[in-house]
């Protein structure tokens, strides 16, 4: 599966992988991956499941892990730098601590390594809804979406996901919404290992986000003893949008620093 993940690469230097989170896809992240390009070779994945990649049977933390560990294989990578946002920073923390030497450095975007309660049931009733609504516009599946969901950003989110594939009257997911929502309670689970990443790790947090509170950081600092946490002013779960600046400057600054090899 890791073979036929999507991405978008531009750039030249080292490289850097960019993961997204749930429900989302790579073009999520494209203005790190703009402020990146001048210096690195950024890939912008499609994680297994949500946008162009390939669908899995069952959806997991480790599976996906496993699948950008094959992409890095298939493209001849053996080490790069680490994005991830959300769900993608749970997959990025699984590889880091699952096979550590594919990680030299690591950031990690507003998620920690614990279990969360669930809080997408409105969203994957919403998706459920629009797939059995054979809707012929953009705009339907919109209204459909009103109906589940009450914030606008979330459902011009999630419509980023809806296509009408050639020949077709009716706009359908990308997102294999279904083994999404089986598996969801397992994605939510937190991460273990019996050996810490120890390699360099930046935790970056949205003040106005709950996603990663203090009571976390010691887990944190047990899987990743060589972490330093940043805290966004203004900024909430979606912080490289809502402060892109800042985002984009600690970022810069941490993967600038020199590579140990």
């Amino acid at each position: 599966m890791g073979k036929g993940l999507y991405e978008k690469v531009q750039g030249e230097g080292y490289d850097v992988v960019l993961l997204h989170g749930l429900f989302g896809q790579g073009s999520n992240l494209q203005s790190i991956a703009r402020a990146l390009e001048g210096g690195f070779r950024v890939h912008s994945l499609d994680l297994p499941d949500h946008g162009k990649s390939p669908w899995s049977a069952v959806p997991s933390i480790d599976g996906y892990a496993e699948a950008v560990d094959a992409w890095m294989d298939a493209r001849g990578i053996k080490s790069a730098f680490f994005l991830g946002h959300s769900l993608g920073g749970k997959v990025a923390m699984a590889l880091a601590l699952k096979r550590p030497t594919r990680v030299q450095r690591l950031i990690v975007a507003d998620i920690a390594p614990v279990t969360y309660a669930p809080s997408h049931q409105a969203v994957f009733e919403g998706l459920q809804a629009v797939a059995g609504g054979n809707c012929p516009t953009r705009k339907a599946a919109g209204l459909l979406l009103e109906e589940f969901i009450e914030e606008p950003s979330v459902r011009q989110f999630l419509l980023l996901s809806l296509v009408k594939e050639a020949g077709a009257s009716t706009f359908v997911w990308r997102l294999n919404y279904r083994a999404l929502a089986e598996a969801y309670p397992k994605l939510l689970k937190g991460l273990d290992s019996e050996s810490p990443f120890e390699q360099p790790a930046l935790f970056i947090r949205g003040a106005q986000s709950s996603y990663v509170g203090d009571d976390d950081i010691p887990i944190i600092e047990q899987l990743f003893p060589h972490f330093r946490l940043v805290t966004l002013a203004g900024a909430g779960h979606w912080l490289h949008a809502e402060a892109p600046k800042l985002f984009n400057e600690e970022v810069l600054s941490f993967f600038s620093a020199p590579i140990n090899e």
